[in-house]
This record gives structure tokens, sequence and C-alpha cells, in this order.
């Protein structure tokens, strides 16, 4: 299907929803769900729920393979609600400290669900400790070590746990063995330098270079951390339930360590135009967004209503949304995506007209979730159906 051909299947499919919306390709999707499973070899995959932000979707992939088992949470309140929902198999991705959310936790294990938490300093495990006792219960808790690269003149990575070699990790194991509420179930090392920086960013030559020769670096020092955290671990809980590591950038290096038993995935599966900057693997743009053009101020400038829903993190101009369709339309220099309006420049051969769809990319996945209630479900030509969003549903986490 050609470019312009995309633009009418979805402006046809679509015809008659109002606007903005949010659409999911489920065509596409099913491909990014085959190429990750491919990309990850006999690694069963985690879902990053983050990255998703809808339990229908989120339901779908796990019903998809055997081998897509177990979701990542973001923050508590969202592992209570999943959990209630009949999802299993949770594993927090980053701590939990609010006593009233583990409290609730603590009364879902009892109730034998699972729900495993991350830890990586002795305040986590006080707290746990402190609420345990009042709930009487054991929590399964995974190890979070660091994985960034440390140089004189650089940290190449993220600022998480504070695990940074071995002698902290010995002296964090023996607070582990003082915590009789505390089953260690699992170790993590996220390598988020490898796994969600784009290597081949148009326009960003030299910096690619430095940024894949950084890469390579932050991957052998992943494996060697990695293999040395589990020996030590398993030396002192030799029942260790799962190794979890990298995400969606990273899939190919992660899935080659023997000690990951299994690798998250949650970008990788709508697509979000930043993975369209890894040289190593290519996925299907699955998510987009619908603006309605309401101007055309001048010859070859299509201003949309609404539209501007950039990513979080570092503010830089790849943030911004793209825009995909139309093929070679883009967005003004100076406006960029707004609050209200956004000005979009296009020669292409496609007539616009006031009333026609623009559609854009986030640059994250499950960020555009939160500026919908539902997204529309498409396939063979057809809208399958509509998906709630936590938005949606009225959650915020």
């Amino acid at each position: 299907m050609t470019s312009v051909e995309k633009y009418q299947y979805y402006k046809t499919v679509l015809a008659g929803q109002g606007y903005p919306h949010a659409l999911l390709d489920m065509d596409l999707l099913d491909r990014n769900i085959q190429t990750n499973l491919d990309r990850a070899g006999k690694k069963p995959i985690r879902v990053a729920t983050k990255s998703i932000r809808s339990p229908e979707i989120l339901q779908y992939l796990l019903d998809a393979d055997p081998r897509i088992k177990g979701i990542m949470c973001f923050h508590g309140k969202e592992a209570l609600y999943l959990s209630a929902a009949g999802f299993e198999d949770i594993l927090m991705g980053y701590p939990v400290v609010d006593k009233d959310v583990l409290k609730s936790i603590g009364l879902e294990i009892k109730k034998g669900r699972y729900i495993c938490l991350m830890v990586d300093c002795p305040a986590h495990l006080n707290l746990i400790e402190e609420v345990a006792r009042e709930v009487k219960a054991v929590y399964p808790v995974c190890v979070d070590i660091d994985l960034s690269l440390h140089m004189n003149f650089l940290h190449f990575g993220v600022w998480r746990s504070p695990i940074t070699d071995r002698d902290k990790l010995y002296a964090f194991i023996q607070k582990l063995k003082d915590c009789p509420h505390v089953r260690v179930d699992g170790l993590m090392g996220y390598e988020a330098q490898v796994a969600g920086l784009g290597d081949e960013i148009k326009g960003y030559g030299l910096k690619n270079m430095v940024i894949r020769q950084l890469k390579a670096r932050s991957v052998r020092l992943a494996q060697n951390r990695r293999e040395e955290a589990l020996t030590l671990l398993r030396s002192q809980f030799p029942n260790l339930r799962f190794v979890n590591g990298g995400g969606t950038g990273s899939v190919e290096s992660t899935c080659q360590e023997n000690a990951v038993s299994e690798i998250t995935v949650g970008s990788g599966f709508y697509a979000p135009h930043l993975f369209d900057n890894f040289w190593n693997f290519e996925l299907e743009p699955a998510l987009l967004y619908s603006i309605q053009i309401v101007r055309i101020p001048a010859e070859g400038i299509y201003t949309c209503q609404g539209g501007g829903y950039v990513a979080s993190g570092m503010t830089e101009p790849i943030k911004a949304p793209k825009v995909c369709l139309p093929e070679g339309a883009r967005l003004d220099k100076n406006e960029g995506a707004g609050e209200v309006q956004t000005p979009v420049r296009y020669n292409g051969p496609e007539p616009l007209k006031i009333g026609d769809p623009v559609y854009l990319r986030h640059a994250k996945a499950g960020e555009l979730c939160e500026h919908f209630n539902e997204i529309l479900l498409i396939r063979n030509g057809k809208i399958a159906g509509k998906a709630a969003t936590y938005r949606g549903l009225g959650l915020v986490f």
C-alpha cells in the first residue's frame, strides 16, 4: 500500500468519527508482535504497561502468544487495579513507598495474587517490613541494579538504582537477609541507554557514531554486571524466579545473555516515532492520532485544531509529534504542534481541504493514551472495536 493509498485507507475507514481521535491499526500491531517475538528468540517477553495504558489491548498482547507473559507496572495503584481485573504475574518496574498502597498490595498477595515489588535500598525494605508486620504478609521483591555507564566526564544512562557495584549489592543482600517478611524472587537491570536511545537519528551524524560506541560499551557492561550480580544474589537466595532485563531498543543484545530469563517490551508494540531511530530493527507505526484541518491560511499551509501532544523527558525537537500522513507533510518550525492549533506544511499530491484529517505519531507510546478516552481499533479495512484507555476508565497514576 502506497502512502497515498494509506492516507485514503484511514480516511475512508474513519469517516464520520469525531476529531481528534486515536487509532490502532491491529494488522500492524500483529506484525510488531511477531517482530518482537522474533527479536527475542527463545526469551519470554514481559509487557511494560506504561507503554500500553489500555487493559483491553494489554490483554490482547498477552493472548497473542504464550511467550508473552507477565506485565511490568509503573505505579502501585495501577498494579492493584490490574490485579483486581484478573491480570497475573505483576512486576513493579519502580519502587512503591506509599504505605497505604503497600498495605493494599499485601492484602492482594494474601489472596494469592502475585505482585513483586522493586527494591534497591534499605529504606524500601524498612517500609515493606513495617507494613508487612501489620498485614501479616510476605512480599516478593526484585532487586534493581544500576547498569548506567559511569565515566569521569560522562554519565551515560539514567539515574535509577544506587546499587552500582558488587560491594553495594553485597551490603544490600545483608539487609535483605534480615527481612523476614521479604522473599527475594528476582533480579533486574535496565540498560536504558541501550533500550531507549536512538542511534540513527536524521541529522545527528557524528553524534550517532558516538552513541553507538557508548551503547556497545554499555552492552558489555550490562552483561558483566548482570552475571556478577546474579552469581552473588543466587549464592544467598538460590530460588530466584526470574532475571529481567532490556527494553524495546535492546532486545537483540539482551536476549544473548544467559543470565537473563525474560525481556521487557512496551513501546515496541505501538511503535512511536522515537523508535524509528534505531539501525538494528524496524517496526510498523501501529498507533496514530488524527487532527482535523480547520483553516488554510496560505497556500501549502493547513492549520489543524489541537494536536500538541509532546512527549516527556528532556525538552528537544525530537519529542514533538511527527506528521506521518499525508506523506511529506511536516510541522511548521515556528509553531510546532500547538495547544489549540497545529499548522502543517504540505505540497504533495493529496488535495487537502478543510475538514480533512492529518495523521500524526507520538514520540512515545503510552503517553498518547493520556489524551484520549478510547482508541479506535482498525482491522481489514473496518473499525473492529474500541478500547478504553486508563483515562477513559477514570484512572490516573
